[in-house]
């Protein structure tokens, strides 16, 4: 199965202009790009399906151009859009792009000559207007530029020229790359389809011959509809410091069985028969979520390392079963993140029916003290029914912590 075939097959091309023109090209080593505008200073879980196609396009033998939008990233892109974006300064683009370039060493190897890393800003920064309009502006019709979905989505809101101009500021991107770097093909998303037809058009004005080629993906979607890359708390992003290993590997584990095949196909690199096995087998036995775990495994072991997916196991593991005083430290803080946390005094014990009340686990001793009596309350794990408990070193993991558990789901994280 060619490259091609491989993306068809995993759903993963929406349009890509002259089909057979590109299939002969790829059957020799090709460079190719797709362009990142660094909005945030992160990379997030809607980039991953583009990076890793892009892995397939190398896996298949062809050069990664990865390309920081250094430039178009301070004028931004209407794509996609229904308003105007916030500009940023130079300085925070700049610290993006930097950002951007650590998360992307963590899939291709930019130090030879397997993968280049660029950013637009190096040469559209130094473009002059008077050279712009002439060399890039002269080759585009205004009536040419109003057909495309972006603008047209925009003209009953407004758009301004800053964002107008936007496609020929990448539609010079791809004639720079393909001069440069020898480009022939640039991938993106569905929404990107205008920009890219926009730079082979320019190729195309400037007199080369070579063919270049253009190819999109189709807009990711969950089954309900909602918007895919997003959770409760918001994006879910690369970054470990913004999403932890384990809530990265939790995203991924919720996934419902009516997108997880459709996921597998996107974002692995399993085969075909692996992933039409698995899908067997959870149709057979969905209480299982095989798929959803594989799927978590692929990705977190591919964005965070072996290590941090074990972590990530661990840490649910032990939710799973209540055995909390089986987690580090490390592990706590990743598990408990956005649990209500008190900070409790370290010099002195303390006692239990305290405690929860201070820590605002009840609302006062006498339900405190029911609570307790009851068993609904545990410490690490452990059911504590005896009224007089006073918690001590042995109470607090790694010397830091200790977790109440009130009922089957209400956490709250001491910290020392």
């Amino acid at each position: 199965m060619d490259i091609i075939d491989d993306l068809k097959y995993r759903g993963l091309i929406n349009q890509v202009t002259d089909e057979e023109g590109l299939r002969e090209a790829l059957k020799k080593p090709i460079s190719f790009y797709c362009g990142f505008d660094p909005t945030a200073d992160s990379l997030h879980a809607g980039n991953l399906l583009i990076i890793i196609t892009m892995m397939r396009f190398q896996r298949a033998g062809h050069r990664p151009v990865v390309v920081a939008g250094g430039g178009t990233g301070m004028i931004g892109d209407p794509s996609g859009r229904s308003s105007e974006r916030r500009l940023n300064t130079k300085a925070v683009v700049d610290g993006y792009v930097r950002h951007f370039k650590k998360q992307f060493s963590c899939f291709f190897d930019f130090d030879g000559a397997k993968a280049v890393y660029v950013n637009n800003g190096d040469w559209l920064g130094s473009l002059s207007a008077i050279s712009f309009l002439r060399d890039v502006g002269k080759h585009f019709s205004l009536n040419y530029m109003l057909s495309k979905d972006s603008v047209q989505s925009r003209m009953d809101a407004g758009i301004s020229f800053t964002e107008f101009s936007y496609m020929l500021l990448q539609a010079f991107d791809y004639l720079n790359l393909y001069e440069k770097f020898g480009c022939r093909l640039e991938i993106g998303g569905s929404d990107q389809w205008g920009n890219i037809t926009a730079g082979l058009e320019l190729i195309r004005r400037k007199g080369h011959e070579e063919p270049a080629f253009g190819l999109t993906f189709p807009l990711i979607t969950k089954s309900d509809g909602t918007k895919f890359g997003k959770s409760m708390g918001g994006a879910i992003w690369l970054d470990p410091d913004k999403t932890t290993p384990y809530e990265w590997y939790q995203f991924w584990m919720n996934t419902s069985d009516d997108d997880v095949v459709n996921y597998l196909k996107y974002f692995t690199f399993l085969s075909k028969d692996q992933i039409e096995s698995l899908a067997a087998e959870t149709a057979r036995h969905p209480e299982e979520r095989k798929a959803q775990k594989t799927l978590a495994q692929e990705l977190t072991k591919l964005v965070h390392g072996e290590k941090a997916l074990r972590e990530a196991e661990h840490i649910s593991e032990a939710l799973f079963s209540g055995d909390i005083s089986r987690l580090t430290a490390e592990e706590i803080s990743q598990g408990f993140k956005d649990v209500p946390t008190y900070e409790a005094a370290s010099d002195a014990p303390e006692g239990l029916i305290d405690l929860i009340v201070a820590a605002g686990v009840t609302t006062s001793k006498r339900q405190a003290r029911e609570d307790v009596k009851n068993g609904a309350i545990y410490v690490n794990g452990i059911r504590r029914t005896e009224l007089s408990y006073v918690l001590s070193e042995n109470d607090r993991i790694d010397g830091m912590y200790t977790i109440i558990r009130r009922g089957k789901k209400k956490y709250t994280l001491i910290r020392y």
